[in-house]
């Protein structure tokens, strides 16, 4: 099994920035489709931003040209990093590994959710 911490939450005002970082217990992200994930209160859990294996990137329209998904293999860490913020980004945010595209839009991920990390966007 896996384990995923993630980090970098906090409350910012809006049009500030957040990076969020999340390391994983073993290689993972060479193998696999990794995503970030936000679940509002009394929402459902979405899939935010995926990186694939050779780079390639995914975005949900809402965050499209505020978000940047990347990883570094060596450090077992993908990162989010988040600008632009507003309050519809606040959220607990979350990151996991899928087999591929479509499994990891739908949330079929491969391991269990970690603690995640409260984003709060608020003036």
């Amino acid at each position: 099994q896996v384990q995923f911490v993630e980090s970098g939450g906090g409350l910012v005002q809006p049009g500030g920035s957040l990076r969020l970082s999340c390391t994983a217990s073993r290689r993972v992200f060479s193998l696999y489709l990794m995503g970030w994930y936000r679940q509002a209160p009394g929402k459902q859990r979405e899939l935010v931003a995926g990186i694939s294996s050779d780079g390639n990137t995914d975005y949900v329209d809402s965050v499209k040209g505020r978000f940047t998904i990347y990883r570094d293999n060596s450090k077992n860490t993908v990162y989010l990093q988040m600008n632009s913020l507003n309050p519809e980004d606040t959220a607990v945010y979350y990151c996991n590994a899928a087999a591929d595209l479509v499994t990891l839009r739908i949330g079929s991920v491969k391991y269990f959710w970690g603690q995640g990390t409260q984003v709060t966007v608020s003036s």
